[in-house]
């Protein structure tokens, strides 16, 4: 069925619904059908050492998540969860426990039975990647798939008998050869990829599963969840199966809370989402208070009577920038084939105006109250053909003080104004005068603004809800560098820390983020073990990754060109890789006004 026919099937973009699914039990811990958007991480420490492991598991718990992972690379691995699962519980913790398996079947066997929950990757699970590329005749492809149940199906039955949850997780770029080859390394390969398994399940009559579409690039994160929901939509009412929302690779600080913010809080914002995990790298205990942040919202949100039936100017399944006309403000081209502007007030730009000059990649470009900038209510009728009738191209936006959110009034507004004419987004209708919790701002801002860019929407941003001048600056260009809508600085795809990790990631990145922030547009994925790479670190042009204890594997895109260099070397040798390939160039001299 092709994207345009499973629109019907997209969740409401004008009025928050959430999607009504089937529980499924981890444990004693529901999720979907009701129950609270449920707050996940995973632990750090090697699986083998029990009580570094319980007592990381017990200090998530004292933190609030609701649901802790633990990996298990080999059987012998998820043997230990035994050990750890008995003095989680003998401490008085009953958080349940999920394996995360990847490539050992045997593995998974082991751990379903002292874990409440086992995460499998259809992408690995029954298939060795070998990047091969070959044609599948239908023949061939049944007898792929039959192989696949005789893997898969003992997990099932296991799982069904002793009352396991399970969540068949794709991730973007560890897609199968076979998958690959039929659907390429895309949103639709993900959602087929998962759908097989999920129907080994159901023909084995075991529902207790969730799915999960993770990327780390958020565009590809939305539409691949969108596409999955339209799927099960259309493959009947019964198959309402919860979903686990997550950015993979988001990396750390203000970089990694937004970029989680723009995929988690997007689709929850679609009502999307019944369980969802933060992925940062830095300790897991971080993770969790952003998780918490990000669901508040829409805990107690009430669904919204349904919106006007308008068409989407957009495709929700497939990233296409929204075509308008160009503009020229302030010396600044907007709109058309032009990149998104930064727009600031007049206040804020009195501010700043003595530094302008040396504030490097952070500067803002267009002032609100100069710009002639239509700010209209896109439900008032008579505004609207105003516009229609104006013989040139208008920049438009949101009136402030309406009573409407942000992200279902922008659509709107794009759905009924003319194309031709390019959008200011905002990030709230109500400018802030006072400063509040700014990692909040953050999340709020970098969800709605976040949202709207990767629908293709906008234009131009402005950050109203955080009064600081440098910050409300720093949040629009980091909230448009996450959204991959206007690069300013080296992108980082950094996984978080967990049991498999062969080197220290958060000290590792550091130092690479600290020798390379300037390489503006080239991204950079550091990735603690194979698992994570080559595939996972997606559209990266270069590559760190575990390889073995001490030892790094060097990659340009997914191919591995250096093998084996021990870790005191390895970021030199990154930057002689760099330089081997033309990306390289010298840091700036001098350093650029503090924002």
């Amino acid at each position: 069925m092709s994207d345009h026919a499973l629109l019907r099937y997209c969740p409401d973009l004008l009025a928050y619904n959430r999607r009504k699914t089937r529980e499924v039990l981890v444990g004693k811990v529901g999720i979907g059908g009701g129950n609270p958007i449920r707050v996940q991480s995973m632990i750090t420490s090697d699986t083998r050492d029990t009580p570094a492991c319980v007592a990381e598991v017990l200090q998530l718990a004292g933190a609030g998540c609701e649901i802790v992972r633990i990996t298990a690379q080999t059987k012998i691995y998820a043997a230990n969860l035994e050990n750890i699962a008995r003095e989680v519980r003998a401490a008085g913790c009953e958080v349940p426990l999920v394996a995360d398996i990847h490539f050992k079947p045997d593995a998974a066997l082991e751990a379903a039975k002292w874990v409440e929950k086992v995460r499998v990757n259809p992408g690995n699970y029954a298939d060795k990647k070998k990047f091969e590329i070959r044609e599948y005749s239908d023949e061939q492809y049944a007898e792929e798939l039959e192989r696949i149940r005789e893997e898969f199906a003992p997990l099932v039955d296991l799982c069904k008998s002793l009352g396991r949850a399970m969540r068949i997780g794709t991730n973007h770029g560890s897609l199968s050869d076979r998958i690959m080859n039929r659907y390429g390394d895309s949103p639709l390969g993900m959602v087929e990829s998962a759908l097989e398994f999920a129907r080994i399940a159901r023909e084995m009559d075991y529902h207790n599963f969730v799915f999960s579409m993770k990327a780390s690039n958020p565009k590809v994160m939305i539409e691949a969840y969108r596409l999955l929901v339209a799927r099960l939509d259309q493959e009947g009412a019964d198959w309402n199966y919860p979903i686990h929302l997550g950015v993979t690779e988001a990396g750390d600080g203000e970089d990694g809370r937004i970029k989680s913010a723009i995929g988690i809080g997007s689709l929850l914002a679609d009502g999307i989402g019944d369980t969802i995990r933060v992925s940062l790298t830095e300790d897991a205990v971080f993770e969790v208070p952003v998780a918490k942040a990000l669901a508040a919202p829409f805990q107690e949100m009430a669904d919204q009577p349904p919106a006007p039936a308008l068409v989407p100017s957009y495709d929700p399944f497939s990233y296409v920038r929204r075509k308008t006309d160009a503009l020229e403000i302030m010396g600044h081209k907007l709109g058309g084939e032009n990149t998104v502007r930064v727009f600031t007030s007049q206040e804020k730009w009195n501010a700043v105006a003595h530094k302008i000059a040396k504030m490097g990649d952070f500067k803002p470009e267009i002032i609100l109250e100069k710009s002639d900038v239509v700010a209209i209510d896109p439900r008032d009728e008579k505004a609207l053909a105003e516009l229609s009738h104006s013989p040139t191209a208008k920049l438009v936006t949101v009136k402030d003080g309406l009573d409407l959110g942000i992200i279902p009034a922008f659509r709107m507004l794009a759905f009924r104004i003319d194309a031709r004419h390019p959008i200011l987004l905002k990030d709230t209708l109500t400018p802030a005068t006072e400063s509040g919790d700014f990692v909040e701002t953050l999340l709020v801002a970098a969800r709605r603004l976040g949202s709207l860019l990767c629908d293709g929407i906008g234009d131009a941003v402005i950050v109203q809800g955080e009064p600081s001048p440098g910050q409300s600056l720093r949040l629009s260009y980091n909230i448009l560098q996450a959204a991959g809508t206007r690069i300013f600085k080296t992108d980082y795809v950094a996984c978080p820390s967990c049991g498999r990790t062969l080197f220290n990631l958060q000290s590792t990145t550091q130092k690479i983020r600290a020798s390379t922030g300037h390489l503006k547009g080239v991204r950079i994925a550091v990735m603690g073990c194979i698992v994570n790479g080559p595939g996972e670190m997606a559209d990266a042009d270069f590559g760190y990754v575990g390889g073995a204890p001490g030892k790094i594997n060097l990659y340009v895109g997914k191919q591995p060109v250096k093998f084996n260099i021990p870790e005191n070397e390895a970021v030199e040798r990154l930057i002689d890789l760099i330089r081997e390939h033309g990306k390289w160039i010298d840091a700036p001299t001098g350093e650029p006004v503090e924002v």
